[in-house]
């Protein structure tokens, strides 16, 4: 009882700590981006707007997602790019393709499991000491299982979460410590999903969704309390993607499920999300903050 009431004293006797928001000065890390120069001819100012620059985290970076964003980054000006993922090699011939493509631009690999804190540390100082910052963090590693709810696994459940959630938070943990060391503010993107607001048919997948709509919250909270250092937070939401991970004739009735579900009838392509990592991570985007970006065709209209 003594303890249970030393307990309740203390909790009663606590103090929280608070955000600190930014004042939005020019003089702050959020203050408004410089005019245009006046000397750009029309299709200046219009690259300008879309140009992006610094160096490009994505974890995942192997998976064909990533690889398609790396691409359309590296078009609008990427200077360096860094693929962390479990097994890089997956990738070789992607990666090879892309350094091919982009001769000028610094593109390195790293084997990096995203639920370890401490290697993440090391491999972001490892991206500095060779790339020279980290601006740009893109999320893309993840897992999915379909498992009727009744028969998962404790096992199946903590994974999933462990490699979602909180391997996309240690992930921007990691670069926010830098972006804040570095004092250059930069952009973080998680990459959540449809099924972060809608539960998903025909497949039982309870763990997954359950990981992608903390992953909304997540990018809200992370938002509010990071705006001060410059550093803006959000994320989008793809509906179902004609990948790897949607392939096979085991899943072809499914398939068919989704695009009878969708108003415009098909899945989504790669190329498809090109379009909001660009405006997210250039200077078009430096007042979108803490926003979901549902990419999806239509699906969640139903």
């Amino acid at each position: 009882m003594a303890e249970s009431n030393n307990d309740r004293a203390a909790l009663t006797a606590r103090t929280i700590p608070h955000m600190t928001l930014s004042s939005g000065t020019t003089s702050s890390m959020t203050g408004p981006p410089a005019p245009m120069p006046h000397y750009l001819t029309a299709e200046g100012r219009a690259i300008k707007r879309f140009a992006v620059g610094g160096i490009a985290i994505l974890t995942g970076g192997a998976g064909n997602l990533a690889l398609v964003i790396a691409r359309a980054l590296l078009e609008h000006g990427l200077e360096g790019l860094a693929l962390f993922d479990l097994d890089p090699s997956e990738a070789e011939s992607d990666i090879t393709d892309l350094k091919t493509d982009f001769p000028t631009a610094e593109i390195m690999t790293t084997q990096v499991d995203v639920t370890d804190a401490e290697q993440l540390r090391l491999c972001v100082e490892d991206v500095v000491k060779e790339l020279g910052s980290v601006d740009i963090l893109i999320c893309f590693a993840g897992v999915v299982g379909c498992t009727h709810a009744v028969d998962m696994s404790a096992a199946e459940w903590k994974r999933t979460l462990d490699i979602n959630t909180t391997g996309a938070f240690l992930s921007a943990q990691a670069v926010a410590r830098q972006m804040i060391k570095q004092g250059t503010g930069g952009s973080i993107l998680f990459t959540a999903s449809i099924s972060a607001y809608r539960t998903n048919y025909p497949q039982p997948q309870a763990a997954y969704n359950a990981s992608k709509a903390a992953l909304i919250s997540l990018k809200s909270s992370l938002a509010a309390e990071w705006a001060v250092h410059g550093i803006r937070v959000n994320s989008m939401s793809p509906g179902y993607m004609d990948t790897i991970l949607n392939a096979g004739d085991g899943i072809e009735e499914a398939r068919r499920t989704w695009a009878k579900r969708n108003p415009m009838g098909r899945m989504g392509v790669p190329e498809e999300l090109t379009g909001i990592v660009v405006l997210l991570c250039s200077g078009a985007g430096t007042y979108i903050h803490g926003a979901d970006f549902v990419v999806d065709g239509g699906q969640c209209c139903f």
